[in-house]
């Protein structure tokens, strides 16, 4: 993804990794308790199903990321600690006795439909017309005499295992402990200070919006709250609720104080009145979100802290648990490093290999998914649902030439496919809106990428997407494919026909545009000089760079014909439309696909042998085919194209952003190169120093603007992560191989449990000294497959017990 043409770092903390957990005995000060020993505030809620007990991944067990101070101030996107629950997110940065929290709802956001094109037939791209996600509100938390030089043994800690943010240490004999999360059951962040050793808790909780918004206080429910309205109508409220244990608990201004209290529960609760049905132009008039948040509020402080953890906790780990994946053991050495001195210590040349930092990368990146893409909500973007600013770069949109895809590359291939049915959802909701815009306005004159047969149907996008069913930078024909692909793939994974269904008029709405924009061209073979007819794409680009009016782009003909393929394989399924799927099939057939250039060496990005564009581009446009298609693949293409495919790869470079490093990455993986896949993980993985390209403090990846700025982008968080799972196991239709690409590092010995495959199978294994010792593959009786280790194959049926063994 690149910036159109018109689209702070403080002092790092302190932190890093552990499997051994944040509270070792005798590691932290007050470390060694929880507060889930203490008992509830008040019955629990009745609208929660609860279990009896928070099950808790003991510490010495937990796997997380700690830090040996807070996040310095103004810095959270870089060194505050995320927790989310699918629709709200927060960041905060873990201060004892000055936390800044930014809080966001995934559907604050502003502009609307942006249906009129510019002089240049293209729609308008700013936040004014087409829009931009922004904060819901901001805290600070403020606890007297708390200050960084007052307290001891601190340490900050997200907890992978549990789902929570927590910060303990020790103040005048007292041992405190905070935990931060976001629960889905409950819809509310929380935010608990507890102690224990006598001492008591003082301080206060301010709430602010980000936009004027007048905070009030409700002093007998101690609530602050506010509510307000954008110029688009999207009414949003936001509120926090305190219930206090001893002492006592206020609420006036835009604050809630505390005093002498054993223990503080702060609720937080908010939303606006978005709905995802296009009907009602994505607004709900009957939801008053502050009433909403004031129910959510109550419900949870009824519930109290302990209920309220234990049911987060397993709502998590309900998720979390599926899969696991070890890639070798780190050393003691290695693991006494936090977060922010390991990610130094890896990147430092001739440094040992460290698999559980790179394991712990892999489910962070989970982490994110399970807080960011929930059920209801709405799918990922640039940012995810984590910003501290109300003018994000890109306006946080969904990118739809690589940057949503990448970020659903994740959820199949590690155990969270419930994690990506947002994707599916928002599509579904956007299609009237896609639908409308493709037929009234891509033909427009004025558009360089419009059909010039004059037909059209059915529907395509722009590069940029909101979430009013509205388009932004340029126009995308083959965005329409590749979103299209993405969700196949997902059927794919699951093999539920009830998700084929639902997909199936996006996939026939894509065919139907592509049938009435592709043109007849006469191409001619160089080594036989036979002449023949092919259909190819109309004027385009090949994402993002060489000139904006080629036709034939390797990009879009990759795209397309995989689009055909799986229209085609869901029309069979479903048992529709034989027809229309016969004339695809047509289609499909007499589609242009790339050759390798005579000039280059390299497999064709533009029908022609010149390079046209950046040698080492960022994007990997005609490698859709490679990755994350299936057409060109090691086992069954031609030799010359795998070695096309190979050169240009390598004329791409090995340097470049995170989203970029993850693309590279997965396309080395299916070459089976195991060594460049991996050293792009690392590349990924090193520091982020003077707003380069690589990972922050706290994991995010920071995306380099200039000299003297970077910003977070989401996609490498799960890019790398679905990198790493093709490094142990790739599938396609039929097909599933183990390990084909595992890189010295992680060879000596190693195992992973619940990966996704390609059937609606998942596998577990494990490795030593780079071989599979033990394979079960799990799925529907009389699934059947093929398994592939080491070069062999092996035919595959489930029997009914639903797991087979597959001996390596």
């Amino acid at each position: 993804m690149t910036p159109p043409a018109s689209p702070s770092s403080g002092t790092p903390a302190e932190g890093a990794l552990s499997r051994r957990g944040v509270l070792r005995a005798g590691a932290v000060a007050g470390a060694a308790f929880s507060l889930a020993a203490v008992p509830e505030f008040a019955p629990p809620a009745a609208a929660v199903t609860r279990p009896e007990s928070a099950p808790l991944v003991p510490a010495a067990e937990a796997l997380t990321l700690w830090y040996r101070s807070p996040g310095a101030p103004g810095a959270l996107m870089r060194e505050g600690l995320p927790v989310g629950n699918g629709r709200l997110g927060a960041l905060g940065s873990g201060h004892p006795a000055r936390e800044e929290f930014t809080v966001t709802d995934a559907a604050m956001w502003t502009g609307g439909p942006n249906a009129a094109l510019d002089d240049e037939g293209q729609f308008p791209y700013g936040a004014e017309d087409f829009g931009s996600f922004g904060q819901l509100c901001r805290l600070r938390l403020e606890v007297a005499g708390h200050t960084p030089e007052a307290v001891t043994g601190y340490r900050r800690t997200l907890d992978l295992s549990n789902g929570l943010v927590t910060a303990a240490y020790g103040f005048e004999g007292t041992d405190h402990r905070r935990e931060v999360y976001a629960s889905a059951p409950d819809d509310v962040l929380v935010v608990r200070l507890g102690q224990r050793g006598g001492g008591v808790l003082t301080g206060a909780l301010e709430l602010a919006g980000t936009r004027g918004e007048t905070v009030r206080a409700d002093s007998g429910a101690a609530t602050v709250s506010f509510a307000a309205e954008l110029p688009n109508a999207l009414a949003y409220a936001a509120l926090v609720k305190a219930v206090g244990r001893g002492g006592k608990v206020s609420a006036a201004g835009s604050r809630i104080t505390f005093a002498g209290c054993t223990e503080v529960l702060l609720i937080v609760s908010g939303g606006t009145n978005y709905t995802a049905r296009p009907e009602t132009g994505y607004l709900d008039p009957e939801r008053e979100p502050l009433a909403l948040a004031v129910a959510k509020a109550e419900a949870a402080a009824r519930a109290g802290g302990e209920a309220l953890l234990a049911t987060h906790v397993a709502d998590y780990q309900r998720l979390h648990r599926r899969t696991a994946v070890s890639l070798g053991t780190s050393s003691a050495e290695q693991r006494a490093l936090d977060t922010p001195a390991r990610l130094a210590a890896r990147a430092a040349e001739g440094s040992a290999p460290d698999p559980e930092l790179e394991a712990s990368y892999l489910q962070f990146g989970r982490y994110l998914m399970i807080c960011g893409s929930r059920g209801g909500g709405l799918p990922l973007n640039l940012q995810g649902l984590w910003i501290d600013r109300d003018d994000p770069a890109w306006m946080s949109d969904y990118h739809t030439d690589i940057n949503v895809q990448m970020n659903y590359w994740l959820p199949d291939r590690l155990g969270l496919p419930e994690c990506f049915e947002t994707l599916t959802d928002y599509c579904l909701s956007q299609l009237p809106h896609w639908e409308s815009a493709t037929r009234e306005l891509f033909n427009d004159p004025r558009n360089g990428f419009r059909n010039t047969s004059g037909k059209i149907a059915g529907w395509t996008v722009a590069i940029s997407t909101n979430v009013w069913g509205g388009n932004g930078w340029w126009w995308h024909p083959p965005g329409n494919a590749w979103l299209c692909n993405s969700l196949f793939e997902h059927y794919q994974y699951t093999g539920d026909t009830g998700r084929l269904r639902r997909i199936y008029p996006l996939l026939k709405g894509a065919c139907e545009f592509w049938e009435a924009r592709l043109i007849t061209t006469t191409v001619t073979d160089p080594a036989t000089g036979e002449s023949r007819e092919v259909l190819i794409d109309d004027h385009d680009w090949s994402a993002e760079h060489g000139p904006t009016d080629a036709r034939g782009i390797t990009y879009a003909q990759e795209l397309v014909w995989q689009l055909f393929r799986n229209y085609r394989t869901a029309a069979a399924v479903l048992r529709r439309d034989s027809d229309y799927a016969r004339t695809i099939g047509g289609l499909q057939d007499r589609l242009h696909l790339p050759g390798v250039s005579r000039t280059t060496g390299w497999l064709q990005e533009w029908m022609t042998d010149e390079n046209l564009g950046e040698t080492t581009h960022r994007h990997l446009s005609p490698l859709a085919g490679l990755f994350p298609g299936d057409r060109i693949t090691v086992e069954d293409s031609p030799k010359e194209i795998v070695e096309g495919a190979t050169a240009l790869l390598t004329a791409r470079g090995m340097d470049t952003y995170g989203w970029a490093s993850a693309w590279r990455a997965l396309c080395w993986a299916r070459l089976k190169n195991a060594d460049r896949a991996y050293r792009l993980v690392l590349a990924v993985l090193k520091p982020s120093v003077d707003h380069g390209n690589g990972s922050a403090p706290n994991f995010f990846d920071m995306y380099r603007l200039g000299a003297t700025s970077s910003v977070f982008q989401i996609d490498a968080n799960f890019g790398i992560p679905a990198a790493m799972a093709e490094m142990l196991v790739q599938s396609r239709p039929g097909r599933v191989e183990l390990l084909p690409a595992l890189p010295g590092a992680w060879s000596a010995s190693g195992s992973a449990r619940g990966l996704g495959v390609r059937g609606g199978f998942t596998v577990d294994l494990r490795w030593r000294a780079g071989r599979v010792t033990e394979a079960t593959l799990h799925g529907r009786p009389g699934a059947r497959t093929t398994v592939v280790i080491g070069g062999h194959r092996r035919p595959v049926r489930i029997p009914a017990g639903g797991a087979v063994r597959v001996e390596g």
